[in-house]
């Protein structure tokens, strides 16, 4: 799905002949709005006299009921009440009284980016089509920023595309078009406040979850599923059953004998007896770290590189897998660790929210990870704000990894520049964000928590957009219904210490499918680790990954010595946090070497 949306004004019209597209939808006006192309059935267009509103997505509405509702709008801002009710994830767009409302999905799956063309505002639902229409060139900063590891940037900075004046839309806010063009970011979503207990946080996820993944069944044919054996997926896979899908699933069979995946796995698929199974090897090539970008498939990631990369080669054999079986649409876990699992400032929020049991859930996790009593302490005494924890984070990016059993409670899960990284690499970035952090952003939500939750779900909404991107043209898309706004919502409206009950893995997500999942797999309480993959990825791929070094682009703009990298890719190190460093800067490189028509002539 691509598109663009014009403001009702004729500068913006005159942007339409410049434009690809299929299909078109006008403004009441007759002005050309929304151009692009999107699959069949897609696409809801309702009216009330000279308003209109387009959703573009996967959604159930009543239409009567919508154009009622449209009809009676005093305004644009009055379109909260009515969409904020529906399931599934899509791009909205009205248009009312000469202005334009624009939005998509607050996690980011449905995204809205902007670029000022010819004087007036334009709006897409990705980077490509704003790059056909401006030749933005490469942000070599935002570039750098990706390097960091783990994770790469952190939110805010995460969301900014590798491109100049092209600009994400705010989380969790909508555009608004003016009849000049002009635009203006607004907010219109925010968490709820955390007041359920755990049985309400549950009827309430299970509600969510449920329509969520009944919007996707509903529009019929084949949909393949993620059942790697651990709870998320899993679930995902027993909901779409009990929604009457046609459902075939994919296992992928860990190379780590002590993940326990595939016996998990198996014993889920014995229990969906109307569904096709399938397993895949473990040491099939496609599961293994990859050099990311290939040249054969030029120019795919429009928005700059994605951790994932390596996974692509997995990710492209899978859809042509699940095609065959008929699916168009893909159902994935993405989400599910950080709606139910613990986030690294989870102790943090604990001790404030229940300040004496939350101190002995505190106690366990310092047990559990060997933190010494004045190091939690100290953590959990820390009262900076986002911003003067963001302008730390920047003072510490080429310092050495801090160790494994020194708790950090902040804001930020701090990242660090690759060995390898260039001085002025590092500077560039550090200027980033401090930069960010100078600007005083208001985090996510005022909770520690909850804002690492929120920023990680925009992480993974972005991965989800970054595959579908990868995979246009294919026939399939991958989905997450974890990542709805109303999913979301739900869960992380309960409470944190009711989301993170003592003793229980998950214990939000299996009081909510009690019942629907079987007793047998949601007592689960261990979770796969897959570092192997990536070591032997390097080990088999090696030669492929030294000629990275060799020529290197990265090297060319001033980002990496490609000595030092080489050093790395020949001997990583024995520890999974070793090779992170190691995953963003092929990720980058190999971006570069297959977007060459748009950096090399550019520079």
């Amino acid at each position: 799905m691509e598109f663009v949306v014009l403001p009702d004004c004729p500068a913006g019209a005159a942007s339409a002949a410049r434009l690809r597209a299929t299909h078109r939808i006008d403004h009441p006006s007759g002005r050309p709005w929304i151009l692009g192309d999107w699959p069949q059935g897609e696409a809801t267009v309702v009216e009330a006299g000279p308003r209109r509103m387009v959703l573009l997505g996967h959604t159930r509405l009543d239409e009567a009921a919508m154009a009622a509702a449209l009809g009676l709008m005093g305004s644009l801002h009055d379109v909260d009440a009515v969409v904020s009710r529906l399931p599934g994830v899509f791009h909205l767009m009205a248009s009312m009284d000469g202005r334009t409302r624009v939005q998509g999905s607050v996690a980011g799956v449905r995204q809205i980016f902007t670029a000022v063309v010819d004087g007036v505002t334009l709006a897409a639902s990705g980077v490509e089509p704003l790059l056909r229409l401006t030749g933005a060139g490469i942000d070599e900063a935002v570039l750098a920023a990706r390097l960091l590891a783990p994770g790469g940037a952190p939110w805010p900075l995460a969301q900014r595309p590798v491109r100049r004046g092209i600009d994400p839309l705010d989380t969790g806010h909508w555009l608004q078009l003016d009849a000049n063009g002009r635009s203006q970011h607004l907010r219109w979503w925010e968490l709820p406040e955390a007041s359920h207990s755990l049985d309400e946080g549950a009827a309430a996820v299970r509600s969510a979850l449920s329509e969520a993944v009944a919007t996707r069944v509903s529009s019929g044919g084949t949909i393949s599923a993620d059942l790697s054996g651990g709870l998320d997926s899993t679930s995902l896979c027993f909901l779409a059953d009990a929604a009457g899908a046609d459902l075939v699933t994919f296992h992928v069979a860990p190379l780590d004998s002590a993940n326990e995946d595939t016996a998990w796995a198996h014993k889920a698929a014995a229990l969906l007896p109307a569904a096709r199974h399938h397993t895949l090897a473990a040491d099939r090539a496609e599961n293994l770290f990859d050099v990311g970008y290939t040249a054969d498939h030029p120019n795919m990631a429009p928005e700059g590189p994605s951790t994932w990369a390596s996974g692509l080669a997995h990710i492209r054999d899978l859809a042509k897998r699940a095609t065959s079986e008929g699916a168009s649409l893909h159902l994935t876990g993405f989400g599910g660790d950080e709606l139910f699992g613990r986030m690294p400032a989870c102790a943090w929020s604990l001790a404030r929210a229940r300040p004496v049991d939350g101190l002995r859930l505190v106690n366990r996790y310092r047990l559990a990870n060997r933190w010494s009593w004045g190091a939690t302490v100290r953590a959990l005494m820390d009262r900076s704000t986002f911003a003067e924890n963001l302008t730390a984070v920047a003072t510490r990016i080429d310092a050495p990894l801090p160790p494994l059993n020194e708790p950090d409670f902040g804001w930020v899960s701090a990242p660090r520049m690759p060995a390898w990284a260039t001085p002025d690499a590092v500077t560039a970035v550090r200027q980033l964000l401090t930069t960010t952090a100078a600007e005083a952003p208001e985090p996510l939500d005022a909770d520690r928590t909850r804002h690492q939750a929120l920023a990680s779900l925009v992480f993974e909404g972005a991965t989800i957009r970054h595959l579908n991107t990868a995979l246009a043209g294919t026939g399939i898309h991958w989905d997450a219904p974890f990542l709805d706004d109303r999913v979301l919502a739900a869960a992380l409206a309960t409470k944190v210490d009711q989301r993170l009950a003592g003793g229980r893995f998950k214990p939000l997500l299996t009081t909510a499918l009690r019942g629907v999942v079987p007793a047998d797999i949601l007592d689960r309480r261990d979770k796969g680790e897959f570092s192997a993959e990536t070591f032997r990825g390097i080990e088999r791929n090696r030669a492929r990954l030294l000629e990275l070094c060799e020529d290197s682009h990265l090297a060319r703009l001033g980002l990496i010595d490609p000595a030092a990298f080489r050093s790395a890719v020949l001997n990583p190190g024995p520890m999974s946090h070793h090779l992170q460093p190691i995953t963003t800067t092929v990720a980058c490189e190999s971006w570069l070497r297959s977007h060459t028509q748009d950096t090399g002539e550019r520079r």
